[in-house]
């Protein structure tokens, strides 16, 4: 692909993926202007989990894009920008049942068999490597080479480092087309018209107006919970827990008669404060910022009967987010169909810490017409019909 001199571009959304996608723009030396209907990381990116990880992958465009997720934040830290935000260690996938131990032994024979470093532990190698273990627990497998960043704090980092000024509380209320149809001559906002050399919608849930996307994009939430500083019980896990029930429960909630339903995905991450942040739940719909007692018990339940001793620390407090999920279960990252300036980073759902700065680094790229790591192939936002800028 031949490179081109880009020498202004509007990002629409301040969130993860459009943080990084205005820093590697702004790298290339490319005049950035950065909006957001709220603030940055005010939405999804804000309530996150923070897991930067490839253990609950299959094999297939997700997981490789896990892998450059990966490789990318270790690349940032090495080069000192990410330093302090980004914690390698492993993940422990356990199991505690019969149909989790069926789906868990399957699931590591295919990490291992796509090159990922994950290995069954025997029950006496596992209590003794992580002896905040419940006993009971029936199997283990250990994904090395993961890690955990903080959503927001990348955020405002990535953002710090390009030196951009964020254009707060400026919603996107259409995007303006040339005469022909064929490029983004401007954004417009209630405040303003900003004529641009390339537009990135970045926006989340916010990009479905935009595009045309209500047919594609849906929002799914996920509640988390917070404890007190519990150095001791941190000190004997070695990484996060992950139940194989989180396994069972991606993909869509949809319970009988289409009604919404809830699923439970258990993971337990030790944060370097000495406190515990514990996730969560997948479920079609629901309200940011909200979380209900059926959920936070039931999370709560599922954390102690894996690490019981989580029982004896408080909860601090509890969030949730909503987060944009695409029909196929794959993100959209490309160039728009019909545009030749117009670009597309959203519908992440749980996986946006992960993969929003390798998505960034990939769509920074495309718009200067230079190749990515990422192969953007499967994440094509053309593989949908009727997907149209509202102009």
């Amino acid at each position: 692909m031949q490179s081109r001199h880009l020498r202004n571009a509007v990002v629409i959304g301040a969130g993860i993926c459009g943080a990084a996608t205005a820093y590697f723009l702004s790298r290339r030396g490319v005049n950035v202007r950065l909006l957001d209907a709220r603030a940055p990381a005010a939405e999804a990116t804000g309530a996150a989990d923070g897991a930067v990880s490839v253990a609950s992958k299959r094999p297939g465009p997700m997981m490789n894009a896990a892998l450059l997720g990966i490789r990318l934040y270790r690349e940032l830290a090495e080069a000192g920008l990410l330093a302090d935000l980004f914690k390698t260690r492993s993940t422990f996938i356990v199991a505690r049942h019969d149909d989790e131990c069926a789906v868990l032994e399957a699931h590591a024979a295919a990490l291992s068999g796509a090159g990922v470093g994950a290995e069954i532990l025997s029950q006496a190698t596992a209590r003794g490597r992580f002896p905040a273990l419940a006993p009971a627990t029936r199997m283990v497998v250990e994904v090395r080479g993961e890690g955990h960043a903080i959503g927001y704090r990348i955020v405002h980092r990535l953002i710090a480092a390009s030196g951009l000024a964020v254009d707060r509380h400026e919603p996107v209320t259409r995007l303006i087309l040339c005469e022909r149809g064929q490029r983004i001559r401007a954004v417009e906002t209630a405040k303003s018209r900003i004529e641009a050399d390339a537009v990135i919608v970045a926006a989340g849930g916010g990009s479905g107006a935009l595009l045309g996307l209500a047919h594609v994009l849906s929002p799914r939430k996920g509640q988390l919970l917070v404890t007190e500083r519990a150095p001791s019980l941190n000190a004997g896990m070695p990484g996060a827990i992950m139940s194989g029930r989180y396994l069972m429960s991606k993909g869509s909630q949809t319970g009988p008669n289409g009604k919404p339903a809830r699923g439970i995905g258990l993971v337990v991450d030790p944060l370097t404060t000495g406190q515990f942040l514990i996730g969560g739940t997948r479920e079609d719909g629901g309200e940011a910022g909200s979380n209900d007692i059926d959920a936070v018990a039931r999370i709560l339940a599922d954390a102690v009967a894996l690490v019981p001793g989580l029982a004896n620390i408080r909860l601090l407090r509890g969030f949730a987010g909503v987060r944009m999920a695409v029909a196929d279960g794959l993100p959209l990252i490309g160039r728009l169909p019909g545009l030749t300036n117009g670009y597309v980073v959203t519908g992440f759902e749980g996986d946006g810490i992960c993969l929003g700065p390798v998505a960034g680094q990939a769509i920074a790229a495309l718009a200067c017409g230079e190749n990515s790591a990422l192969d953007l192939t499967p994440f094509d936002p053309g593989r949908f019909d009727g997907l149209k800028v509202a102009a």
